[in-house]
């Protein structure tokens, strides 16, 4: 009698909607758990900036004039001037840029510092029209202070805390100023004068040919983008200057190279610099002048001046290829004046171009990269198509 063997009972079939559950919940853990490490990266970083900034910034600063004046060092270089002489010399003449730049602003800055409670009350005697609805306000402010004082426990004792004075505080912002000026114009001096070691050091240190590549790519175009963009403003800042310094004389208001230089300066910084030059030019245009109606000739002119450079001036010098969606602009201002302050927000552009450049060379940053731009960023075919000399020494 034979026996039976049993037969080992069939396997499942696997149902296909289990695996691919399986495997979108799979991927949409991946897919978080990346999101939470890039988020965290995100809030690191930041903190990083925001705490160490005494030492973060001057170098930055710092990276940011060498790769503007790299250029005209290699000029320089293949005119017959050495590179450390030609670095010193630069330096200096920055060094003395600003110096001289401070110098001539300190004197009337001061003394527009100290006029200032009677231009507050000049200022308050020109806009009559308008104090029967301060006085309100005030006679409210003061009835509900007078009202929270009575209903305020006798036997609590209030206790007042007092700040730092004015000159202490404006003493403390100058010596930190001075000192981040000074640290990077020390690192400038050696960035200038080590030549090219920074591409050497890229070449030597990145292991594959494709890396070398990339990186020198990248470096090229930053260097080429910073200082075609830092030059380019910077000229454009003064003939603005020049501009809003003879308009002020033509109309008649008081130190009138004091608002060409103030304007030269402050048109570094996005957005704020023309609304506080308007503002600055309507207080003082108010108190200069007799006639309100003139009075407001004066900012009418400088915003029609600032807004010809920045909607047709500075596009038509820049061009296509370096012009930043306004947006990112605004948002790239906002987030580096909030972690660094005024000096973040005079640097925000020029990092949002070297972001930019980096972006046209990295595929992963394609998306970042054409969120910037007013233009879409460079093909695959486009980027490989440019063959950049790993020759340590850089086309200008």
């Amino acid at each position: 009698m034979k026996s039976r063997t049993a037969a080992p009972d069939p396997q499942p079939a696997a149902r296909p909607d289990v695996a691919e559950d399986e495997h979108v919940t799979g991927t949409r853990l991946t897919g978080a758990v990346v999101v939470s490490i890039h988020v965290c990266a995100i809030v690191l970083g930041t903190a990083a900036l925001y705490l160490a900034k005494p030492l973060i910034l001057p170098i930055i600063i710092g990276l940011l004039i060498a790769l503007t004046l790299i250029p005209i060092v290699r000029w320089l270089e293949r005119c017959g001037i050495p590179t450390g002489l030609s670095a010193i010399a630069l330096v200096l003449l920055l060094a003395l840029t600003v110096g001289s730049g401070m110098y001539l602003l300190s004197a009337p800055v001061t003394e527009w510092v100290q006029r200032a409670p009677t231009i507050g009350r000049q200022v308050e005697d020109k806009l009559s029209r308008l104090r029967d609805s301060v006085e309100a306000v005030t006679e409210a402010t003061q009835t509900v202070e007078d009202l929270t004082n009575a209903t305020a426990d006798p036997q609590v004792q209030e206790v007042v805390i007092k700040e730092t004075g004015f000159l202490s505080s404006a003493t403390s912002i100058l010596w930190s100023a001075l000192t981040t000026i000074g640290i990077a114009l020390v690192l400038v001096l050696f960035l200038l004068g080590s030549g090219d070691m920074i591409y050497e050091k890229i070449v030597r240190v990145l292991p594959t040919f494709h890396d070398k590549k990339t990186a020198v790519s990248i470096v090229h175009d930053i260097e080429a983008s910073i200082s075609h963009y830092l030059l380019t403003i910077t000229l454009i800042n003064a003939g603005l200057g020049v501009a809003i310094g003879l308009a002020m004389w033509a109309i008649g208001l008081p130190t009138p190279y004091l608002w060409g230089l103030g304007a030269t300066f402050l048109n570094f910084l996005p957005f704020i610099g023309a609304i506080t030059g308007v503002g600055l030019v309507a207080v003082v245009a108010l108190i200069s002048f007799d006639s309100l109606s003139y009075a407001i000739l004066a900012p009418l002119v400088y915003f029609g001046l600032t807004a010809l450079e920045g909607n047709i001036v500075t596009p038509l010098v820049l061009g296509r290829r370096l012009e930043l969606n306004t947006v990112a602009i605004f948002i790239g201002v906002a987030f580096w004046g909030w972690v660094w302050g005024l000096v973040g927000v005079l640097i925000a552009v020029p990092l949002l171009v070297v972001v930019k450049r980096c972006c046209d060379h990295l595929p992963s940053w394609s998306t970042l990269g054409e969120f910037l731009s007013l233009t879409p960023p460079k093909s695959e075919v486009e980027a490989q198509q440019e063959e950049p000399d790993l020759n340590p020494v850089a086309k200008t």
